[in-house]
């Protein structure tokens, strides 16, 4: 058993002679106090090796010290990436993290409603969380400020937000096939429609997040192809729950049809990289016989040398963090949007067409 004294407040303020209060101010680094008087404190903290008591200086300053953060399905390469830009910021903070990961509708109303509105935390980072008009009363009657992070809703001005714009995105990789020369472009994408009914009658949840990135992906696609006067083929178009196995899966069907596309557009890098998994086990060359472009430019596209859309993941979870660290120390300005752009990344995934696909026996 240690025999080491832990000191406190009381002798740091007995050895400087000052008062608790004194030592209280000039260790949260307050203006109040004179800078001598400061660094005298200072040096006999340091010189008795004093370690604050977070649970009382939170009390004490009337704070936290802790960051929420709502994700939807945070080990998703594009949402874990945006995590890694917020932690390299709050690393040199005094800010603990705290993640409410959502997967379900039950969790999205306990992390909107226990998280936001019990102030369990000085600030909140929504991320790619889609905002549904109900939304809107739970989040214009928190006391605390919040940033978005890929969200956007009409309802949302009176807070900052992040964005990336996806129709530009979804423009630029399809416009990027068509200047290679290719003119049958297949998409795959995740689910859009929120429900559907089956046989029985019965109403099916689909999309009950209401995710609209794929969507607007899709939207940039068919916008490249009617300024390159190419009507769309109901046959190129493929929607499925988001992953590479049923991208995969996806992307098989649409290689096997009689007239299959040269080139695909996945909407995000998980489902490009099912695709590639696709033309590998038809014995397709990329890019020879199949281009594939993804979305995204997570770290793992690099390595797979994926021709994709760069949304500067990790940039926005940096840009988030830090004008919500603004906002929790009192700015005041006014709110506003902060467009980051996209950009295309050429790999070694797009080519120009060689020709017709040949699909293997």
């Amino acid at each position: 058993m240690s025999n080491k004294k832990t000191h406190t407040i009381l002798d740091i303020a007995q050895i400087a002679g000052v008062t608790p209060g004194t030592v209280s101010r000039a260790l949260n680094d307050s203006p109040l106090v004179n800078e001598r008087t400061r660094e005298r404190i200072l040096k006999i903290a340091k010189d008795l090796n004093y370690t604050p008591n977070m649970v009382a200086r939170r009390l004490s300053v009337g704070k936290t010290f802790a960051i929420g953060v709502i994700v939807p399905f945070f080990t998703r390469p594009s949402i874990s990436e945006r995590l890694s830009g917020v932690v390299s910021i709050l690393s040199n903070s005094p800010y603990d993290l705290v993640i409410h990961n959502i997967e379900n509708t039950k969790q999205r109303t306990i992390g909107f409603q226990d998280m936001l509105l019990k102030s369990r935390i000085d600030g909140a980072l929504i991320i790619s969380m889609p905002i549904l008009d109900e939304d809107i009363a739970y989040l214009q009657e928190t006391n605390i400020p919040i940033v978005f992070i890929d969200r956007k809703h009409p309802g949302l001005s009176d807070f900052d937000s992040i964005i990336s714009d996806d129709i530009a995105g979804g423009y630029k990789a399809t416009k990027h096939l068509l200047d290679l020369g290719h003119r049958k472009i297949g998409f795959i994408g995740d689910i859009t429609e929120i429900y559907t009914k089956p046989a029985n009658g019965t109403d099916k949840e689909l999309n009950p997040f209401q995710f609209t990135s794929s969507k607007d992906r899709y939207k940039g696609y068919l916008k490249a192809l009617v300024e390159a006067d190419i009507p769309s083929n109901p046959n190129y178009f493929s929607e499925d729950n988001h992953g590479h196995i049923e991208a995969k899966s996806m992307a098989i069907k649409m290689l096997r049809l009689s007239d299959p596309p040269t080139a695909i557009f996945a909407a995000s890098d998980t489902q490009a990289f099912g695709v590639i998994q696709a033309a590998r086990e038809m014995e397709l060359n990329v890019p020879a016989d199949l281009s594939i472009v993804g979305f995204d430019d997570v770290q793992a596209a690099e390595f797979m040398e994926l021709t994709t859309i760069r949304q500067m993941l990790y940039r926005s979870g940096q840009q988030g963090v830090k004008k919500l660290l603004e906002r929790i120390s009192g700015s005041n300005s006014r709110s506003h949007q902060i467009n980051i752009p996209t950009e295309i990344i050429i790999r070694k995934t797009t080519a120009p067409p060689n020709g017709q696909v040949k699909i293997a026996a």
